[in-house]
């Protein structure tokens, strides 16, 4: 930096902020950038790490790499801390609690300067080691209970509400769900949804129609099969998450059933196969892009605060989904 200050003729001070992504005049950034390319610098990342005991590095712990909702917020939260001078490390746990905790220890080795997790672990013992530590840590899509961190959330009663909402509104009674894992607050959230909006428009509360499976394709395939076979009379599905989405079609596809003829289906997610199929389906979509610039704001905003604020000070911000309709409902009213 030294040999860049007197190439340039400017201040550490100058040089030192546009290397930590700080405001450069434009004629100073040129400066500084044809002295890097003549002097052949490069910014030793080790070195200033132990020296500013900040790596510029954000880990992301997902559950499943391979999911669309995952898929689609990290690349929108790499674009925008990238943008912000950090880097990511992504580590997938294969929803598996010792992986998940092997990622996180991983990260904490790499010294990380903060972690955005989609937990799967509900408890939060994987991060109690590295909240010590004082490093932020954001939580997508599902809450820990005492957790002292920040964390974006969906309006998961709400979604659901509006589905079963919707089949009502086009004279549906008898109205299935596949819901997820009673562990996971998302799977929780979007059963409860799921009854409040049967007791409120007056729909027969029926076990039978209530499947739990485990967020995978193969899961939408064995409760559709279930629902199906349980409940004969049985007009609509609410499918809750988008590889379980997947797996109904294909269980209805296997059982001949035509959609929305014989069972009316909404889906959770990824417009783009909601579109493939025939007839388009209606789902409820999560606003992806907004809970990663949420959670990229979050970390960004506790690595230049730093994370000295109270408990009662962690943020968490809910956001609401939308139903985009398709063609997969039935209205069955007299």
């Amino acid at each position: 930096m030294k040999d860049i200050a007197r190439k340039t003729g400017l201040g550490l001070a100058t040089i030192s902020s546009y290397f930590n992504g700080g405001n450069v005049r434009e004629k100073n950034r040129k400066k500084i950038e044809a002295a890097i390319e003549e002097l052949h610098y490069e910014v030793n990342e080790v070195a200033r790490g132990l020296k500013t005991n900040a790596t510029r590095t954000v880990g992301v712990v997902i559950p499943e790499l391979n999911n669309v909702f995952c898929a689609e917020i990290i690349t929108e939260m790499e674009d925008i801390l990238r943008g912000h001078g950090y880097a990511t490390i992504v580590c997938d746990c294969r929803t598996d609690r010792k992986l998940e905790q092997e990622a996180v220890d991983f990260l904490s080795r790499k010294r990380v300067d903060g972690i955005i997790n989609m937990p799967v672990d509900t408890e939060g013992c994987h991060l109690k080691k590295f909240l010590k530590t004082g490093k932020p840590v954001v939580l997508i899509d599902r809450k820990i209970q005492g957790a002292a961190c920040d964390s974006v959330l969906v309006d998961n009663e709400k979604a659901a509400e509006d589905a079963i909402e919707l089949f009502f509104r086009n004279g549906h009674r008898k109205i299935g769900i596949i819901g997820g894992p009673e562990e996971i607050s998302t799977a929780q959230e979007r059963v409860s949804g799921y009854r409040k909006a049967c007791e409120k428009y007056g729909i027969p509360l029926e076990e039978t129609l209530i499947c739990r499976e485990d967020y995978t394709i193969q899961g939408g395939v064995r409760g559709l099969e279930r629902l199906v076979k349980r409940n004969p009379d049985m007009t609509a599905v609410f499918v809750t998450n988008y590889e379980m989405t997947m797996g109904a079609v294909i269980g209805l596809n296997e059982l001949g059933m035509q959609v929305p003829k014989e069972l009316s289906v909404i889906g959770f997610d990824n417009l783009q196969f909601a579109r493939a199929c025939s007839p388009k389906l209606t789902i409820v979509a999560q606003p992806t892009v907004e809970i990663a610039r949420e959670a990229a704001g979050m970390m960004l905003k506790r690595l230049e605060s730093g994370t000295e604020d109270s408990p009662s000070e962690y943020c968490t911000e809910k956001l609401s989904t939308e139903i985009i309709m398709g063609r997969s409902v039935l209205d069955i009213r007299d």
